[in-house]
């Protein structure tokens, strides 16, 4: 879903646009919650009403490792990057772990 495709959605889905708005946490900025905000919308239909703190869990554990570098066990990764599968993030930070740094520098 591109992000037009998602203000079109949301445009022909109000209620559920509004609900979703809820879901926003204060400190996440623009480019961070427009992200979240299409992996619930991609997956909310896979999950019953009881299941969505579930959702939004595995939205946060999703945005938190794409954003801020966060690492979780290989299982849950990779079941929130099958989740996200599609979802472009532009200008997405990138992060090296200490290994990865200490390996480039004894390479000099």
């Amino acid at each position: 879903m591109s992000s037009m495709d998602v203000d079109d959605f949301l445009q022909q889905n109000r209620a559920l646009a509004d609900q979703v708005e809820t879901y926003r946490g204060y400190w996440e900025s623009e480019k961070h919650w427009q992200a979240r905000r299409e992996f619930v919308l991609r997956n909310i239909n896979d999950f019953q009403s009881e299941q969505l703190d579930l959702l939004l869990s595995l939205s946060m554990v999703w945005a938190n490792n794409v954003f801020l570098g966060c690492r979780y066990s290989t299982e849950l990764l990779e079941r929130v990057k099958e989740m996200a599968e599609g979802i472009v993030v532009v200008d997405a930070p990138v992060f090296k772990t200490r290994d990865e740094i200490i390996k480039k520098q004894q390479g000099r």
